[in-house]
């Protein structure tokens, strides 16, 4: 299992209250937000089990996933649903994709 894993979870739970939020603005954005960050978690988990461009494309979808999380994020934000993210769940973002992007290039 990569090393990179514990800090996914952290992230999910991190964004946790951030969903609950904008739920109650935005079911939608809510449950998107949920789905894109739970998947960043369970696709490195299942890279960590493959081999070869299987592995690649899996991690490929993560880094997708955890984009995906962090815009999900910043549009609530700029549409007023949340207020900034905090420092620490930024870092832990910066880490998370660039931990993926050294992995699929």
């Amino acid at each position: 299992m990569l090393r990179i894993y514990p800090v996914c979870l952290a992230m999910v739970r991190d964004v946790r209250p951030y969903a609950e939020r904008i739920g109650r603005f935005d079911r939608e954005l809510a449950q998107q937000l949920r789905r894109s960050s739970v998947s960043v978690a369970l696709n490195v988990a299942e890279g960590s089990g493959l081999r070869g461009g299987r592995r690649r494309q899996t991690y490929e979808y993560a880094l997708g996933e955890a984009r995906e999380t962090l815009a999900n994020l910043e549009a609530a934000q700029a549409i007023g649903y949340v207020g900034g993210l905090e420092e620490t769940m930024r870092r832990r973002f910066d880490h998370i994709i660039g931990t993926l992007v050294r992995l699929v290039s």
